[in-house]
């Protein structure tokens, strides 16, 4: 990397804008983000129906991730990927019914996934892919309380609001703990030891996501990667390790690398 941050790196010279033109430019630019998340949406939809249908099997294909591959160009573990957002968002979906008592989010086919927008971005809901129990209880408990309540109309600015803030309570707590009253006190520390290195591991992952995103395969990562780990001295198949974590929620990514 550089010694500047990205936004100092020079760009043709444009006149400078207005107050009021920068508002627009940032509308479209938000606009733009949603209309990717409400995309995103549609996509899982149908790959969780793909998935259910077997659909490689008629086209001549002996796996999902064979298909994937021939059809659409993707890996094995995008193909993967697209599952679990597809599978997380199908599980928020049922807890917000849950909480609402509605049929609100009965209908699950792209067109209704893209009306339940909760402005949740692929590597949060890859995250939390692993604790969707955890994601689903809080939704629904946080939900049932401000619908009996009566205190807030459960619209659909509230329910976003309610699964974001699940999705980040889950995505930024530590795993509970699976010891346990009688546990070791020097088999506890360890515990305690290695989940702080997780942790920190997954914020390396973060980090190496905001230059390497996730969309990326590991060959094309591997350049920038390379770069910043020689900055921050980890070793490249250290960083593709955190990078793999921060993706995937999965503490396996980790195995024979930090842990």
């Amino acid at each position: 990397m550089g010694d500047h941050d990205q936004d100092d790196v020079a760009e043709p010279a444009q006149p400078p804008l207005t107050t009021t033109q920068a508002r627009e430019v940032t509308t479209r630019l938000r606009e733009a983000m949603d209309d990717v998340r409400r995309s995103m949406a549609v996509l899982a939809a149908r790959v969780r129906d793909a998935h259910a249908a077997r659909v490689w099997l008629p086209l001549g294909y002996g796996t999902w991730e064979a298909y994937c591959d021939a059809e659409f160009g993707i890996s094995r573990a995008q193909a993967y990927r697209l599952l679990d957002v597809a599978r997380t968002l199908a599980a928020i979906h049922r807890a917000v019914d849950a909480g609402t008592e509605t049929s609100r989010t009965r209908d699950t086919g792209p067109a209704s996934a893209a009306v339940l927008d909760y402005g949740l971005s692929q590597r949060a809901l890859i995250a939390v892919s692993s604790r969707t129990d955890d994601v689903t209880e809080l939704i629904t408990r946080r939900l049932a309380t401000l619908a009996h309540s009566g205190l807030q109309a459960l619209d659909a600015a509230t329910v976003r609001a309610v699964v974001r803030q699940a999705v980040r309570d889950v995505r930024t707590a530590p795993p509970p703990p699976t010891a346990g009253p009688t546990e070791d006190p020097a088999l506890a520390e360890l515990r305690r030891v290695v989940d702080e290195l997780a942790a920190s591991t997954y914020a390396i992952g973060e980090l190496m996501l905001e230059v390497a995103p996730a969309y990326l395969s590991d060959g094309d990562a591997a350049d920038v990667l390379a770069l910043l780990c020689a900055e921050i001295g980890l070793p490249l198949e250290h960083g593709f390790a955190a990078r793999r974590y921060a993706m995937s929620g999965d503490r396996r990514a980790l195995h024979g690398t930090v842990l």
